[in-house]
């Protein structure tokens, strides 16, 4: 390896630099202390943990975006967090064991072995909530409210749009069907892609009952405004009761949000499957117009905890920290730093403290050093005057 090769970064890794280290710092105390004001408790599971814990319950989609190592200890392959859900719930079911709602909250680094889109790293840091010990929608309409006076609070400045879906409705069309794994999963990935061609094409081949194709012809097109609910009810009900329970979650659902936040937009996408293999009820998204993925995303994933021991209900949102802070406004907005002189001086070191206690920044020069002030972000200097050590702006 060449010396010029030695601080390259892998491809989707980056250092983050001072003025945007403190623009994330900034805002991940904000968005910590708004959990907090929820009642949400702050957890950090650790980065490395056996791959028997990481890749249970919402997990099991994680195995090929896990990074693996081998434990020198006990033999045993461990895995670097590439999603924090798992470790959470395992910090529910097992760790604290509480008998009623737990409410948790962290913002931590994890570790991608691909990019999960075009527009994001592999090394995102993730921030979220998650409710546990609570299966009615009460629980989903407080989460999704959090996130969303979450990306309030970063000052996006943009318009919300929150896309909500419900896997009950495309899993009702699914169990009537009777489809095996391969062929559920190859329709699952048609209808993500909206793939209609292709879509006709499969259902011609699993020689479905009609009334059946049909249905999962309409799910591909339900989406859009507030009537796509009654569209579903008037279009699938009638052959799928089961599903009003899952349109019904949908309507309470958008009827709270919108009363408590009425100017972000609701968007229905009920053939929108992000998270089948692990989700069980609502699932949400929330994007802006100048970014192509979600900011923040999440929904409902009950008995997440029975590989641990523990079924519980669940729901719960994340985003990556790292993009919110980029698009947010500045959190950090700050005035230069102070420039104080290379002077043994009892008075000068009071003063000094005095004023990083006071919220100021005060940078000491140093002995043989020649002076930079634009290099070192000081727009005043202390200087001696009058017996006093006065703030002026600098040379």
């Amino acid at each position: 390896m060449s010396i010029a090769d030695r601080w390259l970064l892998p491809d989707g890794v980056k250092e983050i630099l001072p003025p945007e280290a403190r623009q994330i710092e900034a805002l991940r105390c904000k968005l910590l202390s708004l959990f907090d004001s929820w009642g949400y408790d702050l957890v950090m599971p650790p980065m490395i943990e056996y791959l028997e814990s990481l890749l249970t319950g919402t997990g099991n989609d994680l195995a090929l975006n896990t990074f693996k190592v081998t434990d020198q200890l006990t033999g045993r392959m461990m895995g670097l967090r590439a999603d924090t859900t798992p470790q959470v719930a395992r910090i529910d079911a097992h760790s604290l064991n509480q008998q009623g709602p737990t409410r948790l909250c962290y913002a931590n680094s994890v570790l991608h072995t691909v990019p999960a889109n075009m527009l994001t790293g592999r090394s995102p840091m993730q921030i979220g909530a998650e409710l546990y010990g609570h299966a009615g929608v009460a629980s989903d309409i407080e989460v999704i409210s959090l996130m969303l006076e979450a990306l309030t609070l970063a000052q996006l400045q943009q318009p919300l749009t929150l896309d909500l879906g419900h896997v009950g409705v495309y899993r009702a069309l699914a169990q009537r069907a009777e489809l095996g794994a391969d062929d559920q999963a190859e329709l699952f990935a048609l209808l993500q892609k909206k793939s209609l061609t292709e879509l006709d094409a499969l259902l011609a081949r699993l020689a479905l009952p009609e009334q059946q194709c049909r249905a999962f012809r309409l799910l591909s097109s339900l989406n859009g405004g507030g009537d796509t609910i009654a569209r579903a009810r008037q279009l699938l009900l009638p052959d799928y009761p089961e599903m009003a329970a899952a349109l019904d979650d949908l309507e309470q659902i958008a009827t709270a949000v919108g009363q408590r936040f009425p100017d972000v937009s609701l968007y229905f996408d009920l053939g929108e499957l992000r998270g089948y293999n692990y989700h069980t009820g609502v699932v949400f998204a929330v994007y802006i117009p100048t970014y192509g993925q979600p900011l923040a995303k999440g929904g409902r994933y009950d008995e997440i905890g029975k590989v641990f021991g523990r079924a519980r209900p669940a729901t719960g949102f994340s985003g990556d920290l790292k993009v919110l802070a980029e698009l947010a406004v500045d959190h950090a907005a700050r005035l230069g730093s102070i420039l104080a002189p290379v002077v043994l001086d009892a008075d000068l070191l009071a003063r000094v403290t005095e004023l990083r206690q006071q919220g100021e920044r005060v940078v000491q020069a140093l002995p043989g050093v020649e002076l930079n002030l634009t290099e070192m972000g000081c727009d005043r200097q202390l200087i001696l005057r009058d017996g006093g050590w006065c703030i002026v702006a600098a040379d």
